[in-house]
């Protein structure tokens, strides 16, 4: 599904953000990347969806090295990869149905496939019945439901969290990954980046450490051990 072949990322003039970086992650598995601040995550992510370019080696999602994807095939890139920043992103002035839909209707999607898919997404997130709500009226977790809801809305094949829990307590948190484990579960391979030891542990997936640009560790069920 994923492959980074010798990856480096080279920030000018001379600072390494990821150095030789060599990874797999197969179809439908769950990954956490964890790391000190300036440990090279937010990088990873921002190669992963074609934000930034390698400054060498190789990126292939499925078939395809994005390595040097053109402009005009990004947009393609980013239906296959839904992504959750810590910020949420939320649109204030539309309704969480409204937010939701928003992707959709830039890409011009019919209504009726909206329609469809919006009541669908907010079904797997437990936020059917604040369809209706504005932001300001929603907890900082169901916020967080609204930004997965979004990201879900192309159906991607991989959904990549940045620091999805960092706003929330550890409560909340638990419940924002156990429903990433249920995105999983329906098919789709999860990155979570996160600094959070707890929900680490609690996980017990796959864990990629990170340390100054380069993987320190790789295991299977692993810990956060920094």
């Amino acid at each position: 599904m994923i492959k980074f072949i010798n990856v480096t990322k080279i920030y000018p003039p001379d600072t390494y953000a990821l150095k030789d970086i060599n990874l797999f992650i197969r179809p439908s598995e769950f990954v956490s990347i964890v790391g000190q601040s300036g440990a090279g995550k937010t990088t990873f992510i921002k190669l992963l969806i074609a934000e930034e370019r390698p400054t060498k080696g190789k990126i292939i999602i499925g078939d395809w090295d994005i390595s040097n994807i053109k402009p005009d095939e990004i947009p393609y890139l980013r239906r296959q990869i839904g992504v959750v920043f810590q910020d949420f992103k939320l649109l204030k002035e539309k309704t969480v149905y409204e937010n939701v839909a928003f992707g959709l209707e830039v890409i011009g999607a019919k209504n009726k496939f909206i329609n469809e898919v919006v009541p669908y997404v907010l079904k797997i997130v437990g936020l059917e019945k604040k369809a209706s709500k504005f932001p300001e009226e929603l907890s900082i977790g169901e916020a967080q439901r609204v930004a997965i809801a979004r990201a879900l809305v192309y159906r991607p094949k991989i959904l990549a969290a940045d620091e999805p829990t960092g706003n929330v307590d550890l409560i909340n948190a638990r419940e924002i990954v156990d429903l990433f484990k249920k995105i999983n579960e329906m098919g789709t391979t999860v990155i979570l980046v996160t600094h959070n030891r707890e929900i680490v542990n609690y996980l017990k997936t796959r864990v990629i450490i990170l340390e100054q640009g380069q993987i320190i560790s790789d295991q299977q069920k692993g810990r956060y051990i920094l």
